[in-house]
């Protein structure tokens, strides 16, 4: 402990003597009066309030601290500041499954992107790469995202944001495409998503008027 901690340790333990004095001092006083007033008469057999049904000290000596220091009963985590060791499975718990008793392979699950999502990622990579030019780094990036059934989505995105550029941005995602086939995206991706933009080529068009002859 640093010195400070074991000052604030000292006071604790010192506040808590004097409490303990102040609740001792008090029950005597309690016990005085209570000795000089009338005797209580016999409580009835079936009062709640019997003897029997008394779950103070008997002694009258009990501090009102739980019992084992709050660390034992049912359903309580156990006192304070006990580290639990590692506990060998029990083959007689009813839990236990001998089949999925093992070596605990730890794996990284990136979740499958949204629609929104997409967009939200591929957009920005798609743009910045108008500006560089290099078909690795897009690669790179995609394969860090979970694109599931939405690969297809990937050239959509990236042949309408071209429509809406320069020449040179159609001419790199020519490139571009070219370079994801086999490894991010398979022909049929790519075929699914021309076919796709085909179906809305009447919303394109309002986008990008030129769009059917691009």
């Amino acid at each position: 402990w640093t010195p400070q901690e074991k000052l604030l340790h000292e006071a604790r333990l010192k506040a808590k003597a004097k409490r303990r004095l102040r609740r001792a001092s008090s029950r005597d006083s309690a016990r005085e009066s209570l000795s000089e007033g009338p005797e209580p008469g016999p409580e009835p057999p079936g009062s709640p309030k019997g003897r029997a049904h008394d779950r103070r000290s008997r002694t009258g000596k009990g501090r009102g601290l739980p019992k084992k220091g709050g660390a034992g009963g049912k359903g309580v985590w156990g006192a304070p500041g006990v580290v639990y060791g590692y506990q060998e499975p029990d083959a007689r718990d009813p839990n236990y499954d001998e089949v999925a008793q093992g070596d605990t392979v730890y794996a990284t699950m990136v979740p499958e992107l949204e629609e929104e999502e997409l967009e939200k990622n591929v957009q920005p990579m798609v743009l910045e790469y108008f500006e560089h030019g290099d078909t690795s780094e897009v690669m790179e990036l995609l394969r860090g995202l979970n694109l599931g059934g939405r690969r297809p989505a990937v050239a959509t995105l990236a042949v309408a944001l071209a429509l809406e550029g320069k020449a040179s941005h159609r001419e790199l995602t020519s490139r571009l495409l070219a370079e994801l086939v086999g490894s991010v995206v398979t022909p049929e991706d790519v075929a699914w998503a021309f076919d796709a933009m085909l179906r809305d080529l009447p919303d394109l068009i309002l986008d990008t008027p030129e769009a059917p002859q691009v």
